[in-house]
């Protein structure tokens, strides 16, 4: 398996929001678009579940103190 993959880039971060660099599209479960975003734009996901923007972090997660320690690993394979 390589290193690195072409397309989007995802990095979460310790008790804050998931960051991804486009290119990719957001859609809702009926399949509307909610927000195109273009190579090498960055898009930041609530993890907190306190945004008022969901699902796009608004920086709540500062104001609550909220702690999501998260180091990134590999997926489990099915």
């Amino acid at each position: 398996m390589s290193d690195k993959v072409e397309g989007a880039k995802i990095t979460i971060f310790n008790d804050g929001p998931v960051e991804v660099y486009g290119p990719f599209t957001v859609v809702d479960e009926d399949g509307k678009v909610v927000a195109v975003v273009e190579e090498g734009e960055p898009v930041y996901f609530c993890r907190c579940g306190a945004s008022k923007d969901k699902p796009f972090c608004d920086g709540t997660h500062d104001d609550i103190g909220f702690k999501g320690p998260l180091k990134a690993r590999s997926p489990k394979q099915a």
